[in-house]
């Protein structure tokens, strides 16, 4: 993409309004607009990094056994009157009546009408295991809305639920999306922590939320050190398989939310091992019996021909709270530092002398080698100053810039800045080119 035909509305300075550094930089680098208090539109190098998140939350579920599917946005009233909800709930649900008067809601989570549709569809215990998931905008009428896309009112979220035949199998299902939590998170960059958490008005009795540590997170964690750098497993584990020694692991050491911390617990770890920072929820996974199936009557014939309500979880990734939290995980005095497996674009070629016939000769041969070796390019093909080039590209974060002047040019050679190490070096295009590539 050439700069000077793509819409990249960046800021000098953020609104003042803008708290914290996530909302300031998304803001200044022209990734969102906000259209009303909590709602935001989606400029489009936002919705490239939202895409980008959203895929790889997409492909983790898939190899965990996720199935998709799409349900919409508005939900029937009487679905959450049948579990209980719809009163209890509170009001941050937006409550809305039809031109029939029917009352609808614009549905805050799914619990409800995905049972509702298990239940309209399978009928046996040979049914199930199954693991039903989506990607869809939520609303929830926050009072506060604030710190820009992390306590939106919109948002959006990958929401899975699943269905089993007993506890045993609730917790199989359970110990996957564990997995493929942190594989997931993994893949972002990010280290996330899962920790004890309330199940708060989603309901059960085991319940885990995936923290990042940010020094603006929204509220205080406790855990042990090793958690932090504990790598992810990768994608090679045997899904249908023994999973609950890899969750064993991370459980066996002490981790919980501000809401569920044991003081006592904590102190008993060695000083050295105690850690106590701020943190963003990324991620919260439930498993809640049957709160839902019994009342909702979602059951199935066992193997003893008695019907059973099904044992569910539910299983929440926060998509676009997702890129507040790297953006506060990474970045610098000056803009955002992107993982590459989530950045808008690969590479940035800043081109220092534009209408200059070799250096743009040099960059359009650079910009053709790598897009056909399938790398995404923002290409600065603007008449701004080499200052003002620079400052866009270290502000909107991309993982590598390719730098073309007329002195390295007339040498034979190219500047390459990573982003990340502020490293640099000089070398042939060719080099660079076959550098940028590897793996591609």
């Amino acid at each position: 993409m050439r700069l000077s035909r793509y819409f990249l509305p960046v800021l000098k300075e953020a609104p003042s309004d803008a708290q914290i550094v996530s909302h300031q930089l998304m803001l200044r680098a022209g990734m969102i607009r906000q259209e009303a208090a909590g709602i935001y539109a989606w400029l489009p190098l936002g919705f490239r990094v939202l895409k980008k998140i959203e895929q790889i939350v997409r492909e983790e579920m898939d190899r965990a056994g996720a199935i998709e599917l799409l349900m919409p946005t508005l939900q029937l009233a009487d679905l959450w009157r049948e579990s209980g909800r719809y009163d209890a709930y509170g009001p941050e649900m937006l409550r809305i009546t039809d031109r029939h008067e029917r009352e609808l809601l614009y549905g805050p989570t799914n619990e409800e009408m995905i049972t509702e549709i298990f239940r309209a569809y399978v009928r046996s215990y040979k049914d199930v295991p199954k693991n039903l998931y989506h990607v869809q905008w939520k609303f929830r009428d926050e009072r506060r809305p604030r710190f820009g896309v992390m306590r939106g009112r919109e948002f959006l979220m990958k929401d899975a639920y699943s269905f089993d035949l007993d506890a045993d199998g609730a917790r199989k299902s359970y110990n996957r999306m564990f997995v493929a939590y942190l594989n997931l998170f993994s893949r972002m960059g990010l280290k996330a922590v899962p920790m004890r958490a309330d199940t708060g008005p989603i309901g059960g009795d085991l319940s885990h939320e995936f923290i990042v540590l940010a020094e603006t997170g929204e509220s205080a964690v406790f855990c042990h050190k090793d958690l932090v750098e504990m790598p992810a497993p990768g994608p090679d584990v045997d899904w249908y398989g023994d999973l609950q020694p890899l969750v064993n692991q991370r459980t066996a050491l002490y981790a919980a939310t501000e809401e569920m911390h044991d003081e006592a617990a904590f102190n008993a770890l060695s000083e050295d091992n105690r850690l106590s920072a701020r943190g963003i929820e990324v991620g919260h996974i439930f498993s809640f019996g049957t709160k839902y199936s019994e009342p909702m009557k979602a059951t199935v014939t066992g193997p003893d021909g008695k019907d059973t309500p099904v044992q569910m979880g539910s299983y929440g990734v926060g998509v676009s709270r997702l890129l507040g939290a790297i953006i506060e995980a990474s970045h610098d005095e000056a803009g955002i530092i992107w993982p590459e497996g989530v950045a808008p674009f690969d590479v940035g070629i800043v081109n220092m002398r534009q209408g200059d016939a070799a250096c743009d000769e040099v960059c359009d041969k650079a910009y053709a080698a790598l897009t056909t070796a399938g790398k995404e390019v923002l290409y600065d093909d603007t008449d701004a100053r080499g200052g003002a080039k620079f400052a866009t590209m270290d502000l909107i974060g991309l993982p590598w810039q390719l730098i073309v002047g007329p002195k390295g040019v007339a040498e034979g050679v190219v500047e390459v800045k990573n982003r990340k190490t502020g490293e640099r070096y000089t070398a042939s295009l060719d080099t660079v080119i076959s550098n940028l590539t590897k793996g591609a």
